[in-house]
């Protein structure tokens, strides 16, 4: 009401409308259930989009299990990538770029060559440019050129890490150079011969900040009060911005993520347990298995399966 009076005082005549704040939990049977599921809702997202020339989707990193499902899609002629840009989380620093391991030769080997994308749409981060803070700020600024990511979908580690946000990461970060945990390092070893020597131990990342984020698009209609914490959208009539919350999609499967899970959805925000953040996103999915549940609580897991 204080907010309705006060834009009458402007002269403006408005109807405003709420955006929800979501945050789901899906659970499906296996591995393999849940990625099919998280494929279907992104094939489903770029769809609707109409993407088009001028009017691209933008999408972050996907788990493996979902580029599989999502290239069977391309291949049965329901779903083109041609105005999709895609973004991913990280690279390993000092690894060259046609290293099996690298998330260059991982990304164009498990997806972006079995899809009609255009490679210039296709943007990861590179961990042997020369200069790796300019790196991460130039990729700051292309997310910002395409508009923000409309979807953002991705695993975590054990740990709760997002990308390589490692515990004690701040939760308002933005792309950088990141130093590896322990952790991170013995678990990547089995990628590189089980040689701990072999590993890298830095990686460029982006930032859970960079995730949060929300994208502005030049449009009419609809202008956002962040008084409501980006929730509120008002009608205006005039041309205006309108400021679209991203989608974020996080897909959490195995016994191994479930005290993860855990930390996720169960306990406060943390900064030790970076994938906590997206509590406080207001459009957050978390897709997991019967196994991920095994932390959570008897009456979250009959909850959130009562909702569907």
């Amino acid at each position: 009401m204080l907010l309705e009076l006060a834009l009458q005082t402007c002269g403006l005549s408005l109807s405003y409308k709420f955006l929800t704040a979501i945050m789901r939990l899906v659970i499906l049977e296996d591995y393999d259930q849940a990625s099919e599921w998280a494929a279907k809702y992104i094939c489903n997202r770029i769809i609707q989009f109409k993407p088009s020339q001028g009017r691209y989707f933008t999408l972050g990193s996907t788990p493996l299990g979902c580029y599989k499902k999502l290239i069977e899609y391309h291949k049965n002629g329901d779903l083109s990538f041609k105005y999709v840009k895609t973004f991913n989380m990280d690279e390993y620093v000092g690894l060259p770029r046609n290293h099996p391991e690298s998330y260059h030769s991982y990304m164009w080997n498990n997806f972006f060559k079995h899809i009609d994308i255009d490679p210039n749409n296709a943007h990861i981060l590179d961990g042997n440019a020369p200069d790796l803070q300019a790196e991460c700020d130039a990729f700051e600024k292309k997310i910002e050129e395409a508009g923000g990511i409309d979807l953002f979908v991705g695993g975590i580690g054990p740990d709760g890490h997002i990308a390589f946000n490692e515990p004690g990461s701040s939760l308002s970060s933005r792309t950088r150079l990141k130093t590896l945990a322990m952790d991170t390092i013995l678990a990547n070893a089995k990628y590189f011969d089980g040689d701990l020597s072999k590993v890298p131990t830095m990686a460029l990342t982006v930032g859970v900040g960079t995730v949060m984020d929300a994208r502005e698009v030049r449009t009419h209609l609809v202008l956002v009060a962040c008084v409501f914490s980006r929730l509120v959208g008002i009608d205006t009539g005039i041309e205006s911005k309108e400021i679209f919350v991203l989608q974020v999609m996080i897909l959490i499967t195995g016994a191994h993520k479930a005290f993860a899970l855990y930390k996720a959805i169960e306990e406060g925000v943390n900064h030790m347990w970076t994938v906590s953040a997206f509590q406080q996103h207001p459009r957050t999915i978390f897709v997991c298995d019967e196994d991920a549940t095994l932390e959570l609580r008897v009456k979250t897991v009959k909850y959130f399966k009562g909702e569907h």
